[in-house]
């Protein structure tokens, strides 16, 4: 029978100066920069002691004459290692060790004691330790206490503790600690809530709850606030992923406030908002994504958001939950969609239940024939079918004949309303088929005819007719199934031109280039508001015997066939300017030029209907775009110009009437018309980092998160897209400043003259004072009502281990503070950044 051995791999050891053996203790002595290693278990010392009878490890560093040690040991086994600064005991068959004076890293948890005593498993037992998350060989916190127990990938628990900043003792402390030791991406724990104070709802603690990392897939939290002026709101929040699958979010809110009854304005509201977001991965023929974005009316006019000052002036609330496939071997897809659009403004809201489209690709039937116009001959369908619900409604006279002219008015959404709501469904389909062919004319032009063929299908549509009584056109709804068919044709023309004018070889421009890209089309639509069609009604409007037509599908979702005929020219012109100049910082090699825009677009368009019976002549729509100092500033222009003339005339009381006639207005003296509607919007954002690509900011952060000693795994990896994907979610301590602006100028002229003028301007940035404190806003200026906007001003700091964060709105509606102080993880340690806000916050 073979003897048996405790020993189950081989032992590896090493020393740079000398080994002993002594065979009569049957020990072995390895001196100077020793090395041990057995299975996962390795140790590192000066020097080392191998009890080869009592399977023993002893190891220790070296006292040199001036008292300093040297090569102390450095312990690891089972992926976790142990500084240790005294010595160490360890039996290799237990596994079990006894160690004096050691450091340990437990995930992003630092343990020291001064004896501790390591188990078979991984567990340790600290005898007077302490815990905390700072890296530093002084931490900036930590926790102590006689007794704790680390329990490996699962948590630290101690008895009675202290909490300690910079080495002093605090009052602070708790009969026993649980600190859980997995992966921040696995952690459990309680969520300390953020203190401030609100104009309206008075003193709070917010967000305090606890956190679920209840598996690989799903994480959730769930926080409350509460407010000393008698509100408190609920939140619930998850996050979940499946690997090539897809990824979401979904959270809730729930706020409830009433004021005291000694308020002078009191408040009294129950408030809340939905949100949830689902991305599949790409994969197979078939996709399913939703954008919820959905509350009460009143949620952002009531609730400050400290973590997400934008929310608060947001006009609207949009989702979209869609389905999408694509059939293989054939030209077809199928989507459907549920739309909700809500204005937080008026309250109106839509919902789109549901949306269901089919369509088919374009088909080229001739494309093997040699005849350019038959070979791009293509041809295909759209199926598109909608039922919309809105709580904007018209309003009821006589036999539900609602008043032409009154418009509809906004009533509330909610149950009390359902069946109105329902009653007021609009619903129908389309059916569109396009049909077109390019070809080349002249060697210069392309060309392009095209048909389109549209079909709508409804169940009702509405009979007009005068009521002498009330001396108004009435309607009544007629049911029954009824189609709309229309049709028109186009053939566009266009080309490119380009001019080039050279500068001297030695000056910085050396060309610039001009491209002109004019476009002609002419459109003909029949009219199909002739009464013989059926789709328009022709009803006597007054009691002078005055007729009018009237659309018999006004309102509907597709709306009806379009009202009169149309025969137009169409006449665009694109320019773009562009300059080559030579690149200073390097003017040799195959980057000794570069392209700079000079006018990125300049669009003049307009059409001429020879079908009308007056203003042949459409506005003149101009735009334009351009950017400066490297695309850093981006200025965007539009304008609407109308060509025709208004007279004035007097009219009672002595007052002028203003007419808009048929006369150009350069014959009328006007020049060349008149600016009806004018905007002008310019934005900019700078900082040291804003030339580079997102891939050049990604590899940045990585090579600096590696170089400061961070380990590249699947988490930090998440971390650093999320930081490049949207930096506003995070503070960049080495960016020392950031600055977005934004104008906006709109401009617009009614007939009588009466003109509108609006003007805004937005700032936002931060600023870094000292390398640990930042300064970030938010704010704007109203030059129409000549008041600063709703301005918030936060101040962070960069513990190292911790960071603060303070906000403040100074001022109006949503007038506060809050103070968040928390500690960091040591990756953002790594990667010199903290979060702004929750990464559940959209």
């Amino acid at each position: 029978m073979m003897p048996t051995s405790t020993i189950q791999t081989e032992i590896l050891y090493f020393a740079e100066d000398s080994i002993i053996t002594d065979f009569t203790e049957n020990k072995v002595y390895l001196y100077k920069s020793a090395r041990f290693e057995y299975g996962q278990m390795k140790l590192e010392a000066e020097r080392i002691v191998i009890d080869w009878k009592n399977s023993e490890l002893y190891a220790t560093g070296v006292t040199d004459s001036l008292g300093a040690v040297t090569g102390n040991p450095f312990f690891t086994d089972q992926g976790t290692s142990y500084e240790i600064r005294k010595e160490m005991r360890y039996n290799f068959k237990t596994q079990k060790a006894i160690i004096k004076d050691v450091v340990t890293e437990q995930q992003d948890g630092v343990l020291r004691g001064e004896t501790i005593k390591k188990m078979e498993d991984g567990s340790i037992y600290l005898d007077h330790g302490y815990y905390t998350t700072c890296t530093l060989t002084n931490p900036h916190w930590h926790i102590s206490s006689k007794k704790i127990k680390a329990i490996q990938g699962k948590q630290v628990v101690s008895g009675p503790f202290n909490l300690y900043f910079n080495g002093i003792p605090t009052p602070l402390g708790l009969p026993f600690g649980l600190i859980p030791d997995t992966p921040e991406e696995k952690a459990s724990g309680v969520i300390f809530p953020r203190y401030g104070k609100e104009q309206t709802r008075g003193i709070f603690l917010q967000d305090l709850g606890y956190y679920f990392a209840i598996n690989d897939y799903i994480h959730a939290r769930v926080t409350g606030d509460i407010y000393s002026k008698g509100g408190w709101g609920l939140k619930s929040q998850a996050v979940y992923t499946k690997r090539y699958r897809f990824s979401g979010a979904f959270n809730v809110d729930f706020q409830k406030f009433k004021s005291p009854e000694t308020e002078l304005n009191p408040v009294d509201y129950n408030t809340f908002r939905v949100q949830w977001s689902h991305t599949p991965v790409s994969r197979g023929t078939s996709r399913f994504s939703a954008s919820v974005n959905a509350g009460s009316t009143s949620y952002f006019n009531n609730v400050a958001s400290q973590n997400n000052f934008n929310n608060n002036v947001t006009a609207d609330l949009n989702s979209n939950i869609s389905y999408s496939k694509t059939f293989s071997g054939t030209p077809f897809s199928m989507s459907a969609n549920f739309r909700h659009s809500q204005s937080v403004q008026t309250g109106e809201v839509r919902l789109d239940l549901p949306t269901i489209a089919v369509n088919m690709n374009r088909q080229s039937p001739f494309k093997n024939v040699k005849f350019e116009p038959l070979k791009t001959l293509n041809v295909a369908y759209n199926f598109n079918m909608q039922n919309t619900i809105s709580n904007r409604v018209q309003q009821q006279f006589g036999v539900n004949n609602p008043e032409i002219g009154t418009g509809p008015e906004i009533i509330p959404f909610n149950l009390a309303n359902l069946d109105l709501l329902l009653a007021n469904a609009n619903n129908g389909a389309r059916n569109t088929i396009p049909l077109s062919s390019n070809f080349t004319l002249f060697n210069y032009f392309t060309g392009t005819a095209s048909v389109n063929y549209n079909e709508l299908w409804y169940l009702q549509r509405i009979n007009y007719y005068y009521n002498p009584t009330e001396e108004r056109v009435d309607r009544i709804v007629e049911d029954g199934f009824n189609r709309v068919g229309f049709y028109n044709s186009s053939f566009a023309m266009n080309t490119n031109f380009y001019g080039f004018y050279n500068f001297k070889p030695s000056g910085k421009i050396q060309t610039i280039r001009h491209h002109i890209a004019p476009t002609f089309a002419f459109n003909y639509t029949p009219d199909f508001s002739d009464p013989s069609y059926g789709y328009y009604q022709e009803v006597q409007v007054d009691s002078t015997g005055r007729f009018q037509r009237f659309s018999r599908h006004q309102g509907f979702v597709f709306g009806g066939a379009p009202l009169g005929e149309s025969r137009a020219l169409s006449i665009g012109i694109r320019n773009v300017l562009e300059a080559k100049i030579l690149n200073l910082k390097d003017s040799t090699s195959e980057n000794a030029t570069k392209k700079i825009p000079l006018l990125e677009s300049f669009n003049i368009n307009t059409a001429y209907n020879f079908a009308a019976d007056s203003f042949k002549l459409s506005p003149f729509q101009i735009s334009a775009r351009t950017s400066f100092f490297e695309r850093k500033l981006s200025v965007n222009l539009t304008s609407t110009i109308d060509p025709y003339a208004v007279v004035t005339s007097q009219g009672e009381n002595n007052t002028l009437l203003y007419e808009r006639v048929n006369r150009f207005a350069w014959s009328n003296g006007q020049g060349i018309g008149t600016i009806r509607n004018a905007s002008l919007n310019m934005n900019a954002s700078i900082n040291p980092r804003s030339g580079q690509t997102p891939g050049e900011v990604r590899d940045d952060i990585t090579q600096d998160f590696i170089q400061r000693g961070g380990v590249m795994d699947e988490f930090a990896q998440n971390e650093i897209n999320r930081i490049v994907s949207d930096p506003s979610r995070y503070i960049d301590w080495d960016i020392p400043w950031n600055l977005s602006m934004g104008y906006n100028l709109s401009y617009s002229r009614q007939i009588n003259n009466n003109t509108n003028i609006t003007q805004t301007l937005s700032l936002s940035g931060d600023l870094s004072l000292s390398e640990k404190w930042k300064i970030n806003f938010n704010s704007g200026f109203d030059f129409q009502a000549a008041a600063i906007t709703q301005t918030m001003i936060g101040i962070a700091r960069d513990l190292h281990c911790w960071q603060m964060n303070v906000n403040w709105v100074p001022f109006g509606k949503f007038t506060s503070y809050s103070i968040d102080i928390r500690v960091k993880s040591s990756i953002l340690q790594d990667l010199k950044v903290s979060r702004r806000r929750s990464f559940y916050d959209f």
